[in-house]
């Protein structure tokens, strides 16, 4: 039995991930120099943007 046509998906239309990472978060906060290796820790990270 087969999927009717207005079940599937469009494709190409994907929804923007609300949340990063914490690898994203430390690199997006390394481009703006609020994040050091050494310096800050990896917990407790400040919330960052998600809007590219």
């Amino acid at each position: 039995m087969s999927m009717h046509g207005s079940f599937a998906s469009k494709g190409g239309i994907a929804m923007k991930r609300s949340v990063f990472t914490r690898q994203e978060r430390i690199a997006r906060l390394q481009s703006k120099g609020q994040w050091e290796r050494g310096k800050h820790s990896i917990f407790h990270l400040p919330k960052v943007r998600t809007d590219i």
